[in-house]
């Protein structure tokens, strides 16, 4: 059986941009990397439904959001990472560092290149 035939209760997150099948819509690689990363955690009993639907609506219905839904998947990585946090698996400071390496590695990368943290000119082998 395929993950399709047997979905998450994740991909019923509220406002999930769908496909017109139902099938959950990827801006980029990286929300779809947070997405099945989410679902593993959520299957290897990190949160419950209940806890992911509670943190991923709070950052929802933060002020300040794109009208047009663009930070959807902005909003679902601050959820996990304060779920992540709250269990004690991360750190909010190593969190926030790696955030900040990916950009700098994002923008020392030719176009084009792929992305990798060892491209941040600040990052420590």
């Amino acid at each position: 059986m395929s993950v399709c035939e047997n979905p998450s209760q994740l991909s019923q997150s509220p406002d999930l941009p769908k496909s017109p099948e139902g099938d959950p819509v990827f801006p980029e690689p990286w929300a779809a990397e947070a997405f099945a990363m989410t679902v593993q955690l959520h299957e290897k009993g990190l949160f419950t439904w209940s806890e992911w639907a509670a943190s991923l609506s709070k950052e929802l219905h933060q002020p300040g959001r794109a009208e047009d839904g663009s930070d959807y998947f902005d909003r679902w990585v601050v959820a996990l990472s304060a779920l992540l946090v709250s269990r004690g698996v991360a750190d909010a400071s190593v969190i926030s560092d790696l955030q900040k390496s990916w950009q700098r590695a994002a923008e020392a990368t030719p176009h084009g290149k792929p992305i990798e943290l060892a491209n941040d000119p600040l990052r420590k082998s």
